[in-house]
């Protein structure tokens, strides 16, 4: 445990910030699944959609890399395509 005083708020605040990166981070997993999931129905472009903006939206708020972020959506795209493909 840190004795200085700045460095005790240092450990406070990324306590809170680790919490928030991965509720973020859970969100963008739970998207993804959904997408996957509704690949075969008609709410492929809406889940599709929704998973895109949370990981947009992850990469603006620092929390993925913008090049991570690219990587997610690419394959995430291509995922739902050959789903969509496989199902009909």
């Amino acid at each position: 445990m840190p004795q200085i005083k700045a460095n005790i708020k240092t450990v406070k605040t990324d306590a809170v910030k680790r919490a928030a990166n991965a509720a973020v981070k859970s969100k963008i997993h739970t998207a993804i699944k959904k997408a996957v999931a509704a690949a075969a129905t008609e709410n492929q472009e809406a889940a599709f959609r929704n998973a895109v903006s949370a990981i947009d939206s992850a990469a603006a708020k620092g929390v993925l890399h913008k090049n991570t972020a690219a990587r997610k959506k690419s394959r995430l795209s291509a995922r739902v395509q050959a789903a969509a493909k496989v199902s009909e």
